[in-house]
């Protein structure tokens, strides 16, 4: 098993999608060009405006942007993942938070609509309720790419460990992170739960973040991550702006890792659905 180049493309989006779009085009064709064959881009990556926007921006799957972004990753030959999009549902003024995976012909194959919804009220701080205009998606997904098997989250799904374990127990060897994660809680909590992930699970994470503040006051943390399953930090952002990032992942280390501490092993799933005494 070769070693693989990931990149991690961090964006500052706002509600303008072509803008959007045309940006998440240039920063994907500058990760190809530092040697990427993988590129993550972020959640909300083409529209991150007002929820009152969401119906108008969002779109199906298959679409124009999995279409624009289908055709670089088969110029580049490379596996594109668009951390998320808007995509349209049958419920009226709902929509899916989707995560999807191009593949180097420019085919999409897998998609992964977001469980976890934001819904958060930190006084003083924030408020905010995803479950408002997000319909949540109800089904886990791996996807098995040419280089390593990838398990997808977003952003909130970070928070909900057993998530992941579920993910590496079918075959995850990577987990994705796509964000735009709050600048409030990003400051207090994204590092330690990015690298928690990687730690707990022995994994790597790939985690692609907005970050900055939108004209309309939507303030997002950044510090995107590559992560290996030591929880070492191989790349970061190191600017409050869109960044690439680029990290080689030695596929042998997750092996090592678990081998040298068992944890998927040792699980004991009887006894965590059994009765708590208390």
């Amino acid at each position: 098993m070769n070693p693989v180049v990931v990149g991690v493309v961090q964006m500052s989006s706002g509600a303008n999608l072509t803008e959007n779009v045309r940006s998440a085009l240039a920063l994907v064709d500058e990760a190809a060009d530092r040697g990427a064959m993988y590129v993550q881009v972020p959640e909300y990556f083409n529209y991150l405006g007002p929820a009152k926007g969401y119906a108008a921006a969002a779109e199906s799957i298959p679409g124009a942007t999995t279409d624009q972004m289908g055709s670089l990753a088969k110029e580049r030959g490379i596996t594109v993942h668009l951390g998320s999009l808007l995509e349209r549902s049958s419920v009226e003024g709902m929509s899916f938070n989707t995560s999807v995976v191009i593949n180097p012909q420019g085919v999409i194959v897998a998609t992964y609509r977001k469980a976890h919804l934001f819904d958060v009220e930190v006084p003083g701080s924030i408020v905010h309720r995803e479950s408002d205009v997000i319909t949540p998606g109800e089904e886990l997904v791996v996807v098995k790419l040419a280089e390593f098997n990838l398990g997808l989250s977003v952003c909130f799904d970070v928070r909900f460990p057993e998530m992941y374990r579920a993910l590496v127990s079918h075959g995850a060897q990577v987990l994705s992170i796509p964000a735009a994660f709050n600048a409030t809680t990003g400051r207090a909590h994204w590092e330690v739960l990015v690298r928690s992930r990687a730690i707990e699970n022995h994994a790597f994470v790939v985690a692609a973040a907005q970050v900055g503040s939108t004209v309309e006051g939507i303030d997002t943390f950044g510090h995107s991550l590559i992560v290996d399953p030591w929880g070492l930090v191989l790349a970061e952002a190191t600017t409050h702006g869109p960044e690439v990032l680029v990290a080689e992942l030695d596929l042998t280390e997750v092996a090592r890792r678990r081998a040298q501490i068992a944890v998927l092993n040792f699980r004991r799933p009887a006894l965590y659905e059994s009765t708590v005494r208390s």
